[in-house]
């Protein structure tokens, strides 16, 4: 069990998210809150404080009758319960609730400890409440998708309960919860804020960091298989740049083919050898797609470690408007909520996974094309040529799902539409951003495990399965126990399907 106390790890969201750890709150964590809630109730009487006697937004400028304060909270919440289009996958929601639960746990929101104790109860129970992909622009954050969480906390709207969609006062009866008792600023305080594109985006850099680590495999591997010269991945060569991502992946390549019989030397092939020849028939130098992937991926590492930092940084903040401040003894108006440090780190997450798959597809089509590789047949077909066509079906699906990555892959940043009678004049639109940045990656998978087939098939027409790195073939291994050699042709789809299933839920360290 995990003890939470207000700070939050990327290991901490995957052994809650992905492993089903159980969460626990520290004590600390409710005194904070207690202190919190007691102040924001004293401190209110006899102030105008936005939210809590104050209508929301451009209806600001109305007073609220104390007798209508606690109307006010479920008002707002059932008035933006208004999400539309698909329904966002649970794993992802409740990384938006633990990021929630977290900034709440913070204490600067003003909060009753019910919200704290029914979030950490739903979360350890999976009980999750149905959240609708359309409906925020991530100005005052995820107002519409957090108002489906709100609503669930006061006991209606739908949750997901063991693997069906039940309504949450039917869950509750018989979990035996109750709902929150709404006091002061409930409604508001679990809606304003970033948390829903916080989770989105994190579940989107746990599963980037498993795709990086499987492109780098796949990477190593069609170095091997066409006997390339290892010099452009030595320590020297890249220990020029000064850019880390670039020398950790070369660094990653290196340990990788270090038992290969396959990579060749340039000094015992042309450096100790001057053929009188004026066309060489090999290739001095590799196509860009595998001589250059440090280059091409050190910048996607180096990206996504920033990423991760920036979001870990946004969820262990208050993301709220007011802030309450029980130090200075006082309430400070802002703009917390804004996601504009999420919505910008999600497109640059998007740009350099989009650019990982465009890598797969090239080097699916240097294996795919025997006029580039010269050592296999086309579309690396073991069967009869021209009667038989081997991996060239799916090498569309590649092409295609790469070309709608570059496509999905244009800024959401800059694609502020002003709403909310102007109130909202610029908007982030993080969680529109987050969730393409998902597609995005769903993609990218498709498209590795493509390649993937495509190299064990080479493997197996090259007949090396005994000179290839350890590394290489238990890949090769991993994929046969799911696919098997064919040289007739056969429906593809499902072996494609199971490839993606496999890589997106495992690390790539079981290889």
């Amino acid at each position: 069990m995990l003890k939470l106390n207000g700070t939050l790890g990327l290991e901490d969201f995957y052994k809650i998210i992905f492993e089903n750890n159980p969460i626990e709150i520290d004590n600390t964590v409710f005194e904070t809150i207690e202190n919190s809630f007691n102040f924001l109730k004293t401190f209110s009487e006899n102030k105008t404080i936005y939210g809590v006697n104050t209508g929301f937004g451009p209806m600001a400028q109305y007073k609220i009758d104390d007798t209508d304060r606690i109307k006010l909270q479920y008002n707002l919440i059932r008035s933006h319960a208004s999400g539309t289009g698909n329904i966002i996958d649970p794993m992802y929601v409740k990384a938006a609730m633990l990021a929630r639960l977290n900034t709440l746990s913070l204490g600067h929101s003003g909060v009753h400890k019910s919200v704290i104790e029914l979030m950490s109860a739903l979360i350890n129970r999976d009980i999750i409440p149905l959240i609708y992909e359309h409906g925020g622009v991530g100005a005052s954050g995820d107002l519409v998708q957090l108002a489906h969480l709100a609503l669930v906390l006061i006991g209606e709207g739908e949750v997901f309960y063991k693997n069906e969609l039940k309504p949450t006062k039917e869950v509750f009866e018989i979990e035996n919860l109750k709902p929150i008792t709404v006091a002061l600023r409930e409604g508001l305080a679990l809606m304003n804020g970033t948390s829903v594109m916080t989770g989105i985006g994190i579940i989107n850099t746990i599963n980037t960091r498993r795709l990086l680590n499987w492109v780098i495999l796949c990477s190593s591997a069609i170095n091997e298989i066409v006997q390339a010269y290892d010099d452009h991945l030595s320590f020297e060569l890249n220990q020029t740049k000064k850019h880390k991502g670039q020398r950790e992946v070369a660094k990653q390549m290196r340990t990788h083919l270090s038992d290969s019989k396959l990579t060749r030397k340039r000094e015992e092939f042309l450096y100790n050898k001057n053929p009188e020849v004026t066309i060489f028939e090999e290739k001095v130098q590799e196509y860009y797609s595998l001589r250059c992937v440090p280059q091409v991926l050190g910048p996607v590492l180096d990206t996504l470690n920033n990423i991760e930092n920036i979001l870990i940084e946004e969820v262990n903040s208050a993301n709220d408007n007011p802030i309450v401040n029980v130090e200075k003894q006082h309430v400070y108006h802002g703009g917390n909520f804004h996601g504009d440090y999420v919505s910008l780190e999600m497109d640059k997450l998007k740009l350099v996974v989009t650019k990982m798959s465009m890598l797969a597809e090239r080097q699916l089509n240097y294996l795919l094309n025997p006029n580039l590789n010269n050592i296999l047949p086309a579309f690396v077909n073991l069967g009869t040529l021209g009667l038989n066509f081997g991996m060239q079906g799916v090498q569309f699906t590649a092409t295609s799902t790469t070309a709608e990555n570059q496509m999905l892959s244009n800024p959401m940043y800059v694609h502020s539409i002003p709403n909310n009678n102007d109130n909202q004049d610029i908007v982030s639109m993080g969680t529109n951003a987050a969730l393409i940045t998902k597609k995005v990656i769903e993609n990218a998978f498709e498209v590795v495990a493509i390649e993937m087939i495509t190299i064990v098939q080479a493997i197996e027409y090259l007949k090396t399965q005994d000179k290839i790195s350890t590394k290489t073939k238990k890949m090769y291994d991993a994929v046969r126990h799911l696919v098997p050699i064919f040289t007739e042709d056969i429906v593809m789809y499902p072996y494609v399907n199971k490839i993606k299933d496999f890589i997106m839920n495992h690390e790539n360290n079981i290889v």
